[in-house]
């Protein structure tokens, strides 16, 4: 490809050379030397290439010092992948750095100056400040409540949200740590504070905080930090915080030598403070900007392009429109299995297959919404030999949660302290850890403990209805044998990590796996900004792959299982006409998906409520209030004879819906959210004659 050709060492012939390299879009960006630029960059555009381009074509044209530009990443590995590409292009001495690194690197060097007196040690890990100041409130929490708590912090500080603030912003924005009341919680976070004053640290947070600090507080440091750097660029400008925004509005300094690059539709990380608007918006700060889109996508081939454009248009999270650059290669496959164990057969089978054919198992991966799911696909890919690696966290059967579990388990079997049926006996051991079969509300560390104490529940009902004879120290062996098996080793592994911790990275064959309602988008998402981050979620793993993309669900969790979970419902209209997948499925994932937004005014829904009622609390109601008056009346009466609260019966909301569908038999009465089967026989007689008009007169007339 023309944009490849390589460098010539100097002077004109390299600065030509450097445009040469570019695609149209991307030059735009390398001969926009001046501020403010913003580059709106699709997946797979390039956009380090045009960045890099650009301040090298800044030095070579005698514009930029290469020691007056500071080019800002949010990850070591980008910073290090920006200085290596700079060096090539002949600009060694630009600085590219974390926003940390950047100002960890001044305040080593102005804060003893200033305050004459060491910078505050840099602790790596608030958890054990954070315990301390937990006993001294008396809060009884474990290491994963703690971890909940640092990162609620680490939110807190990037929000720049203060201990005094946090119980009032939390609430309105509906954020929860473990169940605990926002003021249990800014009692812990005021508490941390002044632990960690006490011990002369400081925490990551605290480095951008004392960097800001010394900027507006004092003139001479701020002067001399803005003779030293007068050209900024900002890679995924999309993850900045309010607090890396305020940091670089004051290394600025007023001025508006400011290059950003980002791309809206992969915003992963609002939970954790990052803020899109500073680069949707990024021109109505600066009206004058140059804006450019790049859309030339070289990752992917069009296939794996189209599917990803059509997985965002028409939605909030709509980015730039991909534009593939790349021959036709294989359609995106859509798998619907049976189960759980038969989908992760599947992926590794197909894994296998690809390795056979000289694909290496580095460039491959299997990409989840949760660490919980990478048991099943574990286990399938050690089954065939095939190494793996997690990245972003412990493997399953290395989780501290999981060996402390198994540990108790083995005492449980060993003592003969367990009877009965296996799974109720794990059920009781796991107790002891606190487990309870019912999730604990919100996200986050707690969360990720409970769904793996609940994997391996479910791994002892599935070993129970196998081997139904077998106690509780068979299924003791049968996890050894588990664990033993999957050591494989990381070097030419398949990947199997998180959908977050793949961002940035790609692979020849991309498996997306466990994309079942519920899971995409993760039933804690209950706002429309929540679900939308969701969607993009599935962007960014879609957009991974170069060349096989495969999508897949299991209608049950295991064989023999229930088949009642349908696919994603950001998937509904890519299966439209996909051979493999259910009519009746397809049908369901659309359903799933227009639950997520208002029948009376499309907008997207807020709450669990809205969505049982498929419409916004404030949009009329579009039933039958005469009718909707009777079905309560009936169900008073009802409630009344039976002894039991009225809710019992039915909820306001189906009731609601029961009117507002108006059903005329049992099949479109079963299809009313809230009415089960049970419900249904004892209870659909009449209501169906309410509907039809029939007086209703109470329960005698049931019998």
């Amino acid at each position: 490809m023309g944009w490849r050709t390589p460098l010539t060492p100097t002077g004109h012939g390299r600065r030509a050379t450097l445009l040469e390299a570019l695609d149209p879009e991307q030059r735009q960006v390398a001969e926009a030397l001046r501020g403010p630029v913003r580059v709106l960059a699709g997946a797979g555009t390039g956009k380090t290439r045009a960045v890099t381009h650009r301040i090298a074509h800044g030095v070579a044209t005698g514009l930029y010092a290469p020691t007056e530009v500071l080019a800002l990443s949010f990850t070591t590995r980008a910073a290090g992948e920006m200085r290596e590409r700079l060096r090539s292009l002949g600009a060694p001495g630009v600085q590219a750095r974390t926003f940390h690194s950047a100002a960890l690197r001044q305040l080593r060097f102005f804060w003893p100056r200033v305050h004459q007196r060491e910078l505050p040690e840099l602790t790596e890990s608030k958890l054990g400040m954070l315990a301390l100041a937990a006993r001294r409130q008396r809060l009884g929490v474990d290491q994963a409540t703690l971890r909940d708590l640092a990162s609620e912090i680490e939110w807190a500080k990037v929000s720049n949200v203060s201990p005094d603030t946090y119980a009032g912003i939390a609430r309105s924005r509906g954020r929860a740590v473990s169940g605990m009341d926002p003021e249990v919680v800014a009692r812990a976070f005021d508490a941390y504070e002044e632990v960690k004053r006490g011990q002369g640290r400081m925490d990551m947070e605290d480095v951008l905080l004392f960097g800001a600090g010394l900027l507006a507080d004092n003139e001479a440091v701020a002067a001399q930090v803005r003779r030293q750097y007068k050209w900024f660029t900002v890679d995924e400008f999309q993850d900045v915080s309010p607090l890396q925004h305020a940091l670089l509005d004051l290394w600025l300094g007023g001025r508006d030598e400011l290059c950003v690059v980002g791309d809206p539709a992969q915003t992963i990380y609002s939970f954790a403070g990052a803020d899109a608007r500073y680069l949707r918006e990024f021109t109505q700060r600066f009206p004058s900007a140059t804006s450019v889109e790049l859309v030339r996508n070289y990752r992917s081939t069009p296939e794996v392009v189209a599917g990803a454009n059509r997985l965002l248009a028409g939605t909030p999270s709509k980015g730039v429109d991909l534009v593939a650059q790349r021959p036709a290669g294989a359609a995106i496959t859509f798998r619907e299995a049976t189960d759980e164990v038969a989908e992760a057969d599947a992926v590794a089978d197909r894994i296998a297959a690809l390795r056979a054919q000289g694909t290496p198992a580095s460039r491959m991966a299997v990409l989840l919404r949760i660490n919980a799911q990478s048991e099943r696909f574990e286990e399938a890919l050690a089954a065939r030999s095939l190494p793996y690696v997690v990245r972003g966290g412990a493997r399953f059967f290395d989780r501290g949660e999981v060996r402390q579990a198994i540990t108790l388990v083995r005492g449980a079997a060993r003592g003969g302290e367990a009877s009965g049926p296996v799974a109720d006996s794990v059920v009781a051991v796991l107790s002891q850890m606190g487990h309870s079969t019912q999730p604990p509300e919100g996200r986050g560390e707690v969360r990720n403990r409970w769904e793996s104490l609940q994997a391996l529940v479910d791994l002892a009902a599935d070993f129970a209805k196998e081997r139904p004879e077998a106690g509780l120290g068979d299924f003791v062996d049968d996890l050894d044998r588990r664990a033993g098996e999957q050591h494989a080793p990381v070097a030419d592994a398949v990947t199997l990590a998180t959908i977050h911790s793949a961002k940035g990275l790609e692979w020849d064959a991309v498996f997306v796996a466990g994309m079942h309602e519920k899971m995409m988008p993760i039933n804690q998402a209950q706002t429309p900004a929540e679900i939308e981050e969701e969607r993009r979620l599935l962007y960014v793993a879609m957009t991974r792959a170069r060349d096989e993309l495969t999508v897949s669900w299991a209608t049950a969790r295991e064989p023999g299982g229930r088949a009642n979970r349908g696919s994603s419902p950001f998937l509904a209209d890519l299966l439209d006409g996909v051979p493999g997948v259910s009519a009746q499925r397809r049908e369901r994932t659309k359903r799933n998906r227009a639950a997520l937004h208002c029948r009376e005014c499309g907008k997207a829904l807020s709450n669990a409520r809205e969505k049982k009622t498929g419409r916004c609390a404030d949009c009329p109601a579009s039933y039958d209030e005469a009718l909707f008056e009777r079905l309560r009346e009936w169900r008073l009466a009802r409630a009344s004879g039976d002894s039991v609260p009225a809710f019992v019966i039915f909820t306001d909301a189906t009731l609601q819906l029961i009117a507002e569908h108006a059903p005329t038999d049992e099949k479109g009465l079963r299809a009313i959210s809230g009415v089960g089967p049970g419900k249904l026989t004892k209870y659909g007689d009449e209501v169906l004659a309410l509907v039809a008009g029939a007086s209703g007169d109470g329960p005698e007339k049931k019998n």
